[in-house]
């Protein structure tokens, strides 16, 4: 499960690439810290349920953050 965390780590940077080459540095930059987090938390050997526990964490906080933004933010 620490290495699905570090292709996790390995797409975000790509994405975040991909911002760059857009020259969207704001989501860039925020995908840059989203790869180190994945990355650190790759190489730290938890146990599988802990890697369940922060990915779900993760998403409920992606999620939340999303629907906030595009409910508040974009009209």
């Amino acid at each position: 499960m620490d290495k699905m965390f570090r292709v996790l780590g390995f797409w975000t940077f790509v994405i975040a690439l991909m911002f760059l080459a857009g020259q969207m540095y704001n989501l860039a930059v925020l995908f840059l810290i989203e790869t180190a987090f994945f990355v650190i938390l790759g190489y730290m050997r938890f146990t599988e349920r802990t890697y369940m526990y922060l990915f779900h964490a993760y998403m409920i906080v992606t999620f939340i953050g999303m629907v906030t933004y595009s409910f508040f933010f974009m009209h």
